[in-house]
């Protein structure tokens, strides 16, 4: 029998590319016709009862320049779980009217629950340039699988489904849900798509590059917890010690703290600015027991705190646990052995202020000293335990234990005994570490990642540590083909009253894989420090030295040097 060929490539074809092929349109959809449409199972590469457009609204142009937008369609949809105990995966997505043939997945935050601002920037972005949305992108994202509760941010990971989501399985079919209504709104898929997040979000970043390595053509990484079950225990391990007693500095003493820091690093540089661009310098030269603050001593007489500008002996001590990394003595079925410390000295864990310093405060320790039960927590709260104490006291009760009432402060992060396996469990779904990125590079994939010395909450040298583990395993040459690690001074994590980041690391991105222009000479402008300055951008182990002339708040009078 003599079979057309049309129909012989059709018989070739898996039961899932027919099902896209037939169920894809041809042809571009009004904005209002969206609303109800179905997204079949099929269509998505993970296990889900399909999903649905819940709402489809066109919107007028608007914004403030030079952040403006064209007017877009503004599309809600929900993913049905198998499991129908579990909550659905809420998503959004802006569709622009004028589409540049590109799509933009942003991540999440924290325990995520919410759903990203479409509408706005990708993180740390640029403030003088059109947001994606305004540069055509279609850009969607999701809650990851549950709504967020402030009063118990951890809750949904009672539901199996639900904490598979937030893993990182919602990332894959918020993903192949989007691209189907994508093809739906335009009649075709995009021709380029990119990723960007920070904290939890840059996880979901690096998740994505590892996981699915062909549905993303660029990422970007921004202060990425990949580590994730490694870090929690590391909260722990911080939360233990600043719940001792006398152990929790107030926001004077932080205050005091970062004012000695400044004082003795500031200067390394070749400029006093108000940054310690050299980072590693600080951390080997300052020592809180002996350091001095206006020429007195940091160290409390007798070490007891007498005075909001000097700090106790079990301040101290709690203060260099945070900078000392926790090291375990069992295995992790992620193979991740410690979480290094964070770069205490210099760094805003929170000081008297109001508006930007509020958040860099509610991200650092806070106002309340951990106890059991744990304080209220989280950003959404004026005053609350240190945002480690949080996270940690939620993943003990919701993710380990499962049990509501648990003193997560009883749980010893490095002798965890009878949970020990729930734990390491637990690790190959929350570490996302895997080195090699073989299969994303072979695909054009791009990876930009970028770290602030002074993040609070996700230790820079996690982040140092993964790219030297992807030299190390890809080799140098081949890593460079592919990626770039950035460190910047002074920014914390996500928000930061010293130096807040603004980079416009999606241009560099998109210079990077569709016009093969590798990226050189990134500049990183301060938006709230000092409004306006900028400084090179040094990939690491650089970091910016003042050549001894010129403007401090520019760019220009600095050079990325690799001296330690």
């Amino acid at each position: 029998m003599i079979v057309h060929p049309v129909i012989a490539s059709i018989r070739r074809l898996t039961p899932l590319t027919l099902a896209l092929w037939f169920a894809s349109p041809t042809h571009a959809a009004d904005c209002a016709t969206l609303l109800g449409s179905e997204i079949p199972a099929e269509a998505i590469g993970l296990p889900t009862r399909g999903a649905q457009v819940v709402a489809a609204n066109a919107v007028a142009a608007g914004g403030s320049a030079p952040q403006t937008f064209g007017a877009y369609c503004d599309i809600s949809a929900e993913i049905r779980p198998i499991d129908r105990a579990a909550p659905p995966i809420r998503m959004r997505l802006a569709l622009p009217e004028q589409w540049n043939h590109k799509a933009l997945m942003l991540g999440g935050g924290g325990y995520n629950g919410t759903l990203p601002n479409v509408v706005g920037n990708v993180p740390a972005g640029p403030l003088d340039q059109p947001t994606p949305l305004g540069r055509g992108y279609a850009v969607f994202g999701s809650d990851s699988g549950h709504a967020f509760d402030p009063l118990s941010p951890g809750g949904f990971a009672w539901n199996d489904e639900a904490l598979a989501n937030y893993a990182h399985d919602a990332l894959k079919k918020t993903r192949d849900a989007a691209v189907y209504l994508i093809r739906q709104r335009y009649g075709t898929a995009p021709e380029r798509s990119y990723f960007a997040g920070g904290s939890t979000g840059g996880r979901e970043a690096l998740a994505v590059a590892q996981q699915w390595p062909t549905d993303f053509h660029g990422v970007i990484a921004l202060y990425p917890a990949y580590n994730a079950l490694a870090l929690d225990l590391q909260f722990g391990r911080i939360t233990r010690a600043l719940a001792a007693p006398g152990a929790f500095p107030s926001l004077e003493q932080r205050a005091a703290l970062l004012e000695a820091a400044m004082q003795a690093c500031d200067g390394l540089d070749g400029v006093r600015d108000g940054v310690i661009s050299h980072q590693a310098a600080c951390n080997a030269r300052f020592d809180p027991a002996r350091a001095k603050l206006d020429g007195r001593p940091l160290r409390c007489p007798d070490g007891t705190s007498s005075s909001p500008r000097c700090l106790s002996d079990a301040q101290i001590h709690a203060l260099r646990v945070f900078n000392t990394p926790i090291r375990f003595d069992f295995p992790l079925a992620s193979g991740e052995t410690h979480y290094p410390g964070f770069n205490t000295w210099g760094t805003d864990l929170g000081r008297p202020g109001d508006g930007v310093q509020l958040v860099v405060n509610r991200l650092g320790l806070n106002t309340l000293q951990p106890t059991y039960p744990m304080p209220v927590h989280g950003t959404g709260f004026a005053d609350g335990v240190p945002y480690h104490a949080g996270f940690w006291d939620e993943w003990v009760r919701y993710f380990v234990t499962r049990n509501p009432t648990f003193n997560s402060l009883t749980l010893d992060p490095q002798n965890p005994g009878p949970w020990l396996v729930r734990i390491s469990e637990l690790s190959l779904r929350q570490d996302v570490n895997e080195t090699d990125l073989s299969a994303f590079a072979n695909n054009g994939g791009k990876l930009l990642m970028a770290h602030g010395t002074s993040d609070q909450l996700v230790s820079t040298r996690a982040s140092a540590e993964y790219y030297q583990r992807i030299r190390r395993d890809m080799g140098p040459g081949r890593t460079r083909q592919f990626m770039r690690y950035y460190e910047i001074p002074g920014y914390g994590h996500a928000a930061s009253t010293v130096f807040n980041a603004a980079w416009d690391s999606l241009t560099a991105l998109e210079n990077w894989v569709e016009r093969g222009i590798a990226p050189r000479r990134q500049i990183v402008a301060d938006s709230v420090g000092v409004p306006g300055r900028t400084r090179p951008l040094c990939e690491y182990p650089g970091w910016p030295k003042y050549v001894g002339k010129g403007a401090v708040d520019a760019a220009s009078s600095f050079v990325c040097v690799n001296a330690r």
